[in-house]
């Protein structure tokens, strides 16, 4: 699997169609991912979790602090100011295009900023400067349009796919705002990712639904939305949480790959590869939770910052041109 043909955009979906043995999205979704996860990990060639370096990492990561500060949105890179309406829309459309990572060394960056944190500012000021858009506005939205929001050379492949995420975005939303799609999940952050999974392809990452599950996450960090069923969510694998295991000594690359990645040489969508090294990053984390006693999506975001750090920029991560990360 790498990448299907999209006539709308006139050029390949990388990650597009998901694996044809991947579970499909239902209500049970964060246990499909532990299962399909687990299942991927016992059969890996690739990559393998030390599981008592993972035990002394822990115990590292608490003496350094790791878990004394609350996971929560950076307000300088977020736009959390407004009112819930608009944090909510916010959310929602940056989540829709919280993915790019392969393509973050070609992109135009903000001084000090990473990739991520360029993407989510520039659409910050947008939203302080102008607003949200319409779902008319975003069901119609050109990719030289939203260049300019993004401060983004027109024609660059990520933005195409950008616009074309958000203009599904729009398609789904039809005539409802945000928030009435927050009301129908009904405090349930599973129903929430569910819902997404099911409505847009880009979402629809098969057997781990990173950004189905990421957006729930974000929307609660916000203030904006309250679930009871939070805590079933699994890390929301991407390509940094498994580095930040990996510089750290808890996942082991075999030689082949390991050179491969320091090399730059991109990994393919769906490969076996890329497949093992997500699920290995969240079974890795569904330890770290039971000895910690902390949820998943708490470890990612510990993770996740602490991967922001020199030594772990010093160090080449896996990069894969995808749609789901």
């Amino acid at each position: 699997m790498t990448a299907v043909a999209d006539r709308s955009l006139g050029m390949t979906v990388p990650g597009l169609p998901p694996p044809a043995d991947a579970p499909q999205p239902a209500l049970d979704l964060p246990e499909r991912v532990r299962a399909w996860t687990r299942r991927i990990v016992e059969r890996a060639e690739l990559v393998r979790i030390d599981w008592q370096q993972l035990e002394r990492a822990v115990e590292q990561w608490l003496s350094d602090g790791l878990t004394v500060q609350a996971p929560a949105l950076d307000p300088s890179d977020h736009y959390l100011e407004g009112s819930r309406a608009e944090v909510c829309a916010y959310l929602l459309t940056l989540d829709a295009i919280n993915f790019g990572s392969g393509w973050f060394p070609t992109i135009r960056k903000r001084p000090g900023r990473s990739g991520y944190r360029t993407i989510a500012s520039a659409l910050a000021d947008h939203f302080r400067t102008h607003g949200p858009w319409s779902n008319e506005d975003l069901r119609t939205l050109d990719a030289a349009t939203l260049a300019r929001v993004l401060d983004q050379p027109p024609g660059h492949q990520l933005i195409e796919l950008y616009a074309r995420a958000l203009r599904d975005l729009g398609a789904f939303l039809a005539d409802r705002t945000p928030l009435e799609v927050l009301a129908d999940a009904g405090r349930s952050a599973v129903a929430l990712a569910c819902t997404l999974a099911r409505a847009m392809p880009f979402f629809d990452d098969r057997g781990f639904w990173k950004r189905a599950q990421i957006t729930a996450n974000d929307l609660a960090l916000a203030g904006v939305a309250a679930f009871d069923d939070l805590d079933r969510l699994t890390i929301f694998a991407d390509n940094l949480v498994p580095h930040v295991l990996r510089v750290d000594g808890v996942l082991q690359y075999a030689p082949q790959l390991a050179h491969k990645i320091d090399q730059g040489v991109l990994l393919p969508p769906g490969s076996r590869a890329e497949l093992e090294i997500r699920a290995a990053a969240v079974c890795a984390c569904e330890r770290i939770a039971e000895l910690t006693g902390l949820p998943p999506r708490s470890i990612d975001v510990w993770l996740w910052n602490r991967g922001q750090a020199a030594r772990y920029k010093a160090v080449p991560r896996h990069r894969t041109r995808t749609v789901f990360y």
